[in-house]
């Protein structure tokens, strides 16, 4: 009889343990919805309902201005420069930190990282100082007629520098998980560098390379503080669309400014589901590579 009782009051605090967990469980799920909601849902509907609360042909008007198409032109041209180059930097990087053992790993290392603790506008004005018609090198670039600095190639520098680490870093701790076994067994089957590299080791890292790739894209499309230091905000010739924002918002004209972010907003939709659709493809193909992605450092 004293059995009986026991069991049943284990299975009483089993079940009310159960209960209290489920709770919980609920309690934290609800907070992270509406902290979502209010801190990232309830944001974007206010910029899609600010830009159309004056109707579709002021969108379409702030969309086609000669203004905001040279934003586009010019965010455009920064991300095509911009990320190709990322790209053969994190791969030379990558390849470097795990497939050799040399003086300095841990500091080249470290110098990779440094976008991430810099704040962008500490960057802008270090680019300032070095570039700049007061600058370290600007009187040599004024005498050979060089325009880095409120021109095109320091928007560019700027975003290459705070979006520097993205591809890299992706790349590292992957390769570092694949080891160099597949590449050593092709070197002794013969295989050369190059062709071990892009039959070997490119395949192994094809979808790290894309979702470092995404992410430096999404980095450089919304670059605000580096870009602002070095851009002048010249109208219609180094604001892109996040400065082009700025400016509108600051002259009241905020239809138009909001029109201009939900472009943004839209690219920015656009890399997540790109991002997404990565994660997918690892998911379906059983590979570790999303583990090792989703832990990185």
């Amino acid at each position: 009889m004293t059995q009986i009782v026991a069991d049943a009051r284990l299975a009483a605090g089993a079940s009310a343990a159960r209960g209290s967990s489920a709770l919980i469980r609920w309690l934290l799920v609800l907070g992270a919805v509406l902290f979502l909601g209010v801190m990232l849902i309830l944001p974007l509907v206010i910029v899609f309902t600010s830009a159309w609360a004056e109707g579709g042909r002021v969108v379409w008007a702030a969309l086609v201005h000669a203004d905001a198409l040279a934003a586009v032109r010019l965010t455009a041209l920064t991300v095509a420069v911009a990320v190709p180059l990322n790209i053969l930097f994190g791969l030379a990087a990558a390849w470097s930190i795990t497939k050799f053992h040399f003086r300095g790993k841990s500091f080249l290392v470290t110098l990779i990282d440094l976008p991430f603790s810099v704040s962008p506008v500490i960057s802008g004005m270090v680019f300032v100082l070095l570039f700049g018609a007061q600058g370290l090198l600007g009187p040599w670039l004024a005498a050979h007629d060089i325009k880095i600095i409120f021109a095109w190639p320091g928007i560019i520098l700027a975003t290459m520098f705070v979006t520097l680490p993205f591809v890299a870093r992706e790349l590292i701790p992957l390769m570092q998980a694949q080891g160099r076994e597949d590449e050593e067994a092709a070197l002794s089957l013969g295989a050369g560098g190059w062709q071990t590299f892009f039959r070997v080791s490119l395949p192994n890292i094809k979808w790290g390379l894309a979702y470092g790739t995404i992410l430096c894209t999404a980095r450089a499309l919304g670059e605000f503080g580096a870009v602002s230091v070095v851009s002048g905000h010249i109208r219609g010739q180094t604001n892109t669309l996040p400065l082009h924002v700025e400016i509108l918002y600051n002259e009241y004209q905020f239809a138009a400014a909001f029109s201009v972010a939900g472009l943004l907003v839209c690219l920015a939709l656009v890399m997540i589901v790109a991002k997404s659709f990565v994660e997918w493809r690892l998911e379906r193909a059983g590979r570790t590579e999303l583990q090792v992605l989703r832990r990185r450092p």
